[in-house]
């Protein structure tokens, strides 16, 4: 299966994708932010980018979901800052601190086409929600430059339809968090009380665009959606919801991520019931409520019942 970016390469979309992203730089509203910020003159809004990415670090990554890994890695890029900042992010330093390196689309294209020639499987963009034309502008490059191998969005699944849209037929792999079903609670973590709303939303759009996940003979993802959901202490997170959703307005067939890595980090310690980690039990109860829900295709470490 040829990657989706080969073919719009080719008819001349990806190139106008680019162009026409770049162009809403000049008045961001890309995310459900909608700064209005001229990020192409420097301006910088809620995600304190400018018109350049910032890269924090790039390399073949191990600790993916297994259809991503496969036996080479998967080519993760992680970008610096964030368009949500929930508050016990586990990568506080890359999305609070902005740590990382500004970088040009050229430099972007670079590193894509280094990661494709490590043997990657796939391209990974981490907290890519803010960066949308950089990376088109990116991809438009390295592609034309023999970049081949699959794109995954691995976002925190505050995105809007009208940004996705910008990606059709371009990314091949959508991987969206859906962090939480209570407003209050995305309200209090990162002040974002319309995220339920958004990821609803997004998500929706997401498979419409690419379907379920897809898988080669290898077991390496090829196309398709993955919905990751981060099980959070005292059931915060609203899981069964969250899993209802998923199973009857998205898809059954959804390859789910349940995840019960959940520590307190950043500024965790802020919002009530979020000092601890999450237990052996809230994880089995997680995962117990996603397979009632109807949910088929969970993660195999997940459906383990227990992360280490």
């Amino acid at each position: 299966m040829e990657a989706a970016y080969r073919i719009a390469l080719q008819d001349g979309r990806l190139a106008r994708r680019a162009a026409e992203a770049l162009e809403r730089l000049a008045d961001c509203r890309l995310c459900p932010r909608r700064c209005g910020v001229d990020r192409r003159a420097g301006e910088r809004g809620f995600c304190r980018t400018g018109r350049n990415a910032r890269v924090a670090s790039a390399h073949p990554h191990f600790g993916e979901e297994a259809p991503l890994v496969g036996e080479r890695g998967s080519g993760t890029v992680f970008f610096s800052s964030c368009n949500l900042f929930c508050l016990f992010c586990q990568n506080f330093e890359i999305s609070h601190g902005n740590e990382g390196e500004e970088v040009s689309d050229e430099r972007l294209a670079g590193v894509l086409l280094a990661l494709q020639a490590m043997g990657c499987h796939n391209i990974n963009f981490v907290t890519p929600s803010h960066v949308v034309p950089q990376i088109l502008a990116a991809v438009a490059l390295a592609a034309d430059r023999g970049l081949e191998v699959p794109l995954v969005f691995n976002t925190g699944g505050y995105d809007l339809p009208e940004t996705l849209a910008l990606l059709e037929g371009i990314v091949d792999i959508y991987m969206p968090d859906f962090k939480f079903w209570d407003p209050e609670v995305a309200r209090r973590s990162c002040q974002a009380p319309d995220y339920p709303e958004v990821a609803r939303a997004a998500l929706k759009e997401m498979h419409r665009q690419v379907g379920d996940l897809v898988l080669d003979e290898r077991g390496i993802a090829r196309r398709g959606l993955i919905v990751r959901h981060l099980v959070l202490p005292g059931g915060l997170a609203g899981t069964r919801e969250v899993m209802r959703f998923i199973a009857r307005e998205i898809s059954p067939r959804t390859y789910v991520n349940l995840m019960s890595q959940y520590r307190p980090c950043g500024r965790a310690s802020e919002i009530e019931g979020l000092e601890r980690p999450v237990s052996v039990a809230e994880f089995r109860r997680a995962v117990e409520e996603a397979q009632a829900e109807g949910i088929t295709r969970l993660d195999r470490l997940a459906a383990r019942g227990w992360r280490p």
